[in-house]
């Protein structure tokens, strides 16, 4: 049996240009939708999954990532005081019991594989996840994460998170090419960073989710610059493809690009109208500002 995913990687060192001013002085994971944070929705599905390590890869500006994950006595005082029993469990249930978070300082931003890199010290010896916040999946009854899991345990190889990308947009995702291995499943062939539609070898698109073995350390130690003169997690992959089987997995459930405006946006909205509380309210107000279209008369 391999061993069990533990450990998760949150690469969340960016600078979130593309949400300026907002993220000026907040880290865009700390964007909320409706009423929680990218980075709570990330933590809460590596929970979900089993994971009790989360490891943030961060930068100086990202203090704010700490602050919320840490215990704030005053806040909570403060709620004890006025009695505000359900608002002081939300605040003290963010992460629950035996769940730890470990931050590493990544001093220069040189990409996704090297914020990677930056964990290895942490994750050691062991298989570990990576997700990234601003690709915020709502997988129904299991989290994508819990779903690619449930495959790595069963083959105990890596395990990249797809999904089909429109074919205008393969220079946004690193392309896999599969041999189908069942529902969902593919055994990866090749993988090619952000490549031109015309040069893309399928449009099978790797979203924010891997599983890794530790192996990906060893390669990404040796893995040059590539795309954007960054270090490619994408790359690192492609050559771990000549030591070991590396799967892919085609998740259930639906994806946000929470890291463009529009994206974001749908999330709000569709996470707004199945809100616990607010969903109802909110469904009353998109029809009374959008009301349906009637019919069109038949002439």
């Amino acid at each position: 049996m391999p061993k069990p995913v533990k450990k998760v990687v949150f690469p969340v060192a960016g600078l979130g240009t593309r949400f300026l001013p907002a993220t000026k002085a907040n880290p865009k994971e700390m964007l909320t939708v409706v009423d929680k944070p990218l980075i709570q929705y990330a933590a809460e599905e590596a929970v979900a999954a089993g994971c009790d390590q989360l490891i943030f890869v961060t930068s100086s500006s990202k203090r704010a990532l700490e602050d919320h994950f840490d215990k704030s006595y005053e806040l909570e005082a403060q709620l004890e005081k006025k009695n505000k029993t359900e608002l002081l469990r939300i605040v003290q249930n963010i992460l629950p019991k035996g769940v730890n978070c470990v931050y590493i300082r990544q001093a220069e931003a040189l990409g996704l594989g090297h914020a990677v890199l930056c964990a290895k010290d942490v994750v050691g010896d062991e298989p570990f996840a990576v997700i990234l916040a601003d690709d915020l999946i709502d997988g129904g009854e299991k989290s994508c994460l819990q779903q690619m899991a449930e495959l790595y345990d069963e083959r105990g190889c890596s395990v990249l998170g797809c999904e089909t990308v429109a074919n205008e947009d393969t220079e946004k995702y690193g392309i896999a090419s599969i041999k189908k291995a069942g529902d969902n499943i593919g055994k990866l062939e090749q993988i090619v960073e952000k490549p031109k539609p015309a040069d893309a070898p399928s449009n099978l698109g790797v979203v924010g989710r891997y599983i890794l073995t530790p192996r990906i350390f060893d390669v990404l130690e040796k893995t040059g610059k590539g795309a954007g003169g960054e270090i490619q997690l994408t790359d690192a992959i492609a050559t771990l493809l000549d030591y070991e089987h590396i799967m892919t997995y085609e998740f259930k459930g639906k994806r946000y690009d929470c890291g463009s405006k529009l994206g974001y946006l749908q999330a709000t909205v569709e996470y707004g109208l199945k809100h616990e509380g607010l969903g109802k309210d909110f469904q009353e107000y998109l029809t009374s500002f959008c009301p349906p279209m009637k019919p069109a008369k038949k002439s």
